[in-house]
């Protein structure tokens, strides 16, 4: 009845009814703005923004596309293969986004590269929280086959003062192309450590020259990239994930040039300024840095930017979308929201 209130089992809590639009005879010409105004009921609104929006575009797929009930019930057991697959070393959803272009457009909508920066790319779904803390210097690599390589890099703010500090996760694949969480037999983590950079701003470690390697195909996004006649290779690349307070995190890769994938990566994350060359080590930094002559060198100077710089380049980047879209909008904790005033 209008005007009555009723008591959620579930929270307990009293919610008015009487504005409900009423959820009958619906078609396909109403059922869209039916959905988004019960949603509307909910007290935040970035959540409300998101619904409505996420609503409106998967009902617009259905219509554009005459989706069938055969694909729509094909998309949910896919998604539900997703699920299954999962597990502590296994994200399919975050290779899901990867594939789909949607984990490189949400970075670098979040983490603009403002002039002079380190660009950002794609965190992967090999990224793990074990790595062990090591003084630079150390070897993160326990591959006797894969080809020594010394890195020796720094980071420094956009006006080019070293930055002490800052917290270095890195990761790679071993030689044969596999992370360490892709074998059965992992006691302990390989190929990945955690450092940070000392009072100039530098860090350096001892790893392997990376290789290009296929993500994970024998899943559902595997049988994916196969019925889209797309191959699942990476070219060789080393990860790299910043943190320092009042920093904004910069989560990054360097890309080793000529690679066989170089501008076919499965998951789009190589940019142009992220490709790198590789050296060899000369008699004199071989015996400054304990390695043998000849072996392989990366050498790379990462910038970053403070957390209120990248947040205003942002908010800048967001209002002018928004106004191109010709969206009343306003800002929340520079996330967008509708004006309603």
């Amino acid at each position: 009845m209008a005007g009555t209130t009723t008591t959620n089992t579930i929270t307990g809590n009293t919610n008015p009814t009487a504005n409900l639009p009423p959820l009958l005879d619906l078609t396909i010409d109403n059922i869209t703005p039916n959905t988004i105004r019960i949603n509307s009921q909910a007290s935040d609104a970035r959540l409300k923004y998101l619904m409505a929006r996420l609503v409106t575009h998967l009902h617009d797929f259905a219509r554009e596309t005459r989706l069938s009930s055969d694909e729509w019930m094909a998309a949910l057991q896919f998604l539900i293969s997703c699920g299954k697959i999962c597990s502590d070393v296994r994200n399919e959803f975050i290779l899901l986004s990867d594939v789909l272009g949607l984990s490189l457009l949400v970075d670098n909508i979040n983490h603009p590269t403002l002039p002079g920066g380190t660009e950002g790319s794609v965190l992967g779904p090999f990224h793990t929280h074990d790595a062990p803390v090591l003084p630079n210097g150390s070897s993160m690599t326990s591959d006797p086959e894969g080809e020594p390589m010394l890195a020796l890099c720094t980071v420094k703010d956009l006006k080019g003062n070293a930055l002490p500090g800052v917290t270095i996760d890195i990761w790679e694949t071993d030689s044969s192309g596999h992370y360490d969480v892709q074998h059965a037999d992992r006691d302990a983590p390989s190929e990945r450590c955690i450092m940070k950079s000392d009072d100039e701003g530098r860090f350096w470690f001892k790893g392997i020259k990376p290789v290009s390697y296929p993500i994970p195909h024998d899943g559902p996004v595997g049988k994916l990239l196969e019925r889209l006649n797309r191959h699942p290779w990476r070219p060789a690349h080393v990860h790299f994930k910043f943190e320092k307070d009042g920093w904004d995190p910069l989560v990054t890769a360097l890309y080793l040039k000529g690679d066989p994938y170089e501008s076919s990566d499965a998951v789009f994350g190589v940019k142009k300024s992220l490709v790198v060359e590789l050296g060899k080590v000369d008699k004199a930094t071989a015996e400054a840095y304990g390695v043998k002559e000849g072996s392989w060198l990366l050498k790379r100077d990462f910038v970053l930017s403070t957390q209120k710089e990248t947040e205003e380049l942002r908010d800048r980047l967001a209002v002018q979308e928004l106004e191109k879209l010709g969206l009343n909008m306003k800002l929340v904790d520079h996330l967008p929201v509708p004006e309603l005033d």
